[in-house]
């Protein structure tokens, strides 16, 4: 995987293009000039999302109605294909080749990983952060899992609305029961199917992760349903149903869904132990480099392909030490892209690179 070319307009601060380099592309300049722009404007391609908002149309140009972001992206010696993502207002249009896409169809195209200081919170922060991991992974090597979640979210709020109508009502638990069966019914199916992705996927990541990177402690992860404990998890749908049916009380009285894929986590250790409570900041940026390179093996195994590394100030998240090992590692394997503001990391790294020099949003040099 290979994007060839990258053009942006009225998104940020950006104008203009850049062709990319094959291997390593540093993206250099002052703070605040939009360098991790570039990268944002990569990852909108490869996901449709930022990972800086989750409100896109904060990432048009202020006084413009309309931002795009183009690239040319090979996949073989044979197959080029141009991605265009048009931002106008809440719109959002896809298309590839100048043929207008769904999202499934889009996010096939094109992968990146990143890794940056808001991507830690996969290792230190809320559960929502590790689901979000998982699911962005399993999407990546099948897109039609995009609607099982989509699915998923929409029954969620549906019952939640529902629960909270009844409570605001008085209804009692089996008028509640009798108004929650159709949901809980759509529920079961599509939560099945999440678990049972996420187990697949964090098995996968087992298999390829290289736990001593960088660190003597040795990383592990464990997928950890919120239903352990409470039953037989091999029978997980018929698990679901059973604590769905006993603890309606409980989800009218707190007016919201209780049961779910929703509440789950993954459990990371270092040595055992608990990384988010135990962790140094230094083991936690390297637990999660350890879990992007896994998800990079991962999309490969699956695709015969590397999807691109994006890495934003990564001079601020490593020392320079850890950062030689990790594009050593990653040479010959990834197309990497990282952004810095500093000269001294250009001297050390650059040899080999292509370098972008950037101002104001555009590219100076290349």
């Amino acid at each position: 995987m290979l994007l060839e070319t990258l053009f942006a307009q009225n998104f940020r601060n950006l104008h203009g293009e850049i062709r990319c380099g094959e291997k390593l592309n540093i993206i250099f300049g002052e703070n605040g000039q939009g360098k991790t722009n570039w990268l944002e404007a990569i990852y909108l391609m490869a996901t449709t999302k930022s990972f800086k908002t989750a409100r896109l149309q904060e990432a048009i140009k202020f006084g413009e109605e309309l931002a795009i972001v183009r690239g040319s992206v090979e996949r073989s010696a044979e197959i080029s294909r141009t991605l265009q993502v048009a931002l106008q207002g809440n719109t959002k249009t896809l298309s590839v080749n100048n043929k207008k896409e769904t999202i499934q169809q889009f996010l096939g195209q094109l992968h990146a990983v990143i890794f940056n200081s808001d991507e830690l919170e996969i290792v230190r922060g809320t559960p929502e952060a590790r689901r979000k991991f998982l699911d962005g992974g399993i999407v990546s090597i099948y897109p039609p899992f995009v609607q099982t979640l989509t699915d998923y979210n929409r029954v969620i709020r549906q019952k939640n609305s529902l629960l909270q109508s009844s409570q605001e009502n008085g209804f009692s638990i089996d008028k509640t029961a009798e108004l929650l069966e159709p949901w809980n019914e759509q529920l079961i199916i599509h939560a099945a199917r999440i678990h049972k992705a996420r187990l697949r996927f964090v098995e996968r990541l087992n298999e390829v992760l290289e736990k001593k990177l960088f660190d003597r402690e040795e990383v592990s992860i464990r997928y950890v349903s919120s239903l352990e404990g409470k039953g037989d998890l091999s029978d997980y749908a018929n698990l679901l149903a059973e604590r769905l049916k006993l603890r309606v009380q409980a989800e009218l009285a707190a007016g919201y869904a209780l049961i779910g894929t929703h509440r789950d986590d993954l459990d990371i250790l270092f040595d055992g132990h608990d990384l988010r409570k135990y962790g140094s900041s230094g083991q936690q940026r390297s637990a999660l480099l350890v879990l992007q390179l896994a998800n990079l093996s991962v999309y490969h195994t699956q695709n015969q392909e590397y999807p691109l590394f994006l890495l934003d100030d990564v001079d601020a998240e490593l020392d320079y030490q850890r950062i030689g090992q990790l594009l050593e590692f990653l040479q010959d394997k990834t197309q990497t892209f990282v952004t810095t503001s500093k000269e001294s990391f250009v001297e050390k790294f650059g040899k080999g690179a292509k370098t972008f020099v950037v101002s104001d949003g555009k590219v100076l040099s290349d």
